[in-house]
């Protein structure tokens, strides 16, 4: 099956949706090819990159599951290639 690259940006607003987020991230761990967290204390978020490379409804169902947990923004970018 084909596979595309995808970079899903998170901004995680509130300490207590981290658990859920994590355990989501964790089930489509094969797909992850790296991830990226800073907290950003200034302001009270974190934000997060997941790079991901698997197929475009893997990709979309991530983004949905991670769009749904409350105080969690994210937003997934593809690449062209």
């Amino acid at each position: 099956m084909e596979t595309r690259i995808a970079q899903i940006g998170i901004i995680v607003e509130s300490p207590e949706s981290v658990e859920k987020m994590n355990q989501i991230l964790h089930q489509y761990g094969e797909y992850i090819v790296g991830r990226m967290g800073i907290p950003y204390k200034k302001r009270g978020v974190s934000v997060i990159s997941i790079i991901i490379d698997a197929p475009s409804d893997v990709i979309s169902a991530l983004s949905g599951k991670l769009g749904m947990i409350e105080h969690i923004k994210s937003k997934t970018l593809y690449a062209n290639i």
